[in-house]
């Protein structure tokens, strides 16, 4: 069975860092796009950042130069790293993995998803 785990979610204050992780298991991680998206409270899902079966990156523009996307498919893992961070990041985080970009894609409409975890930014 197909499943995605996120965890490394938490209260941290403006300015501070954390690093998601999104586990997968009961298949490879190695063919899959992997998208991160998250769900404010009262807002649409939007989706935050992708990175294709290759490494190609992409992110939406409010989070550029402060999240970095990365993939360890040994460890059948992504990672959302996440630094200065800020209140408007406030949200449940969630991973989703899809086949249907290819080596060199990746965007935002997804087959699997995991279950979210919460990031809270706030002093």
């Amino acid at each position: 069975q197909l499943q995605l785990v996120e965890s490394g979610g938490g209260l941290v204050q403006p300015g501070g860092s954390l690093r998601l992780s999104c586990a997968a298991s009961g298949f490879s991680l190695d063919y899959y796009a992997i998208g991160w998206f998250r769900q404010a409270p009262g807002k649409e899902r939007e989706g935050v950042s992708c990175i294709s079966s290759s490494g190609s990156t992409d992110y939406t523009d409010s989070v550029k130069g402060r999240f970095t996307i990365s993939r360890d498919n040994a460890k059948n893992t992504v990672y959302l790293q996440m630094n200065s961070l800020k209140p408007e990041d406030t949200a449940v985080y969630y991973c989703a993995a899809d086949r249907r970009y290819g080596s060199y894609w990746c965007g935002y409409e997804y087959d699997y998803w995991g279950q979210g975890t919460q990031v809270t930014v706030s002093s």
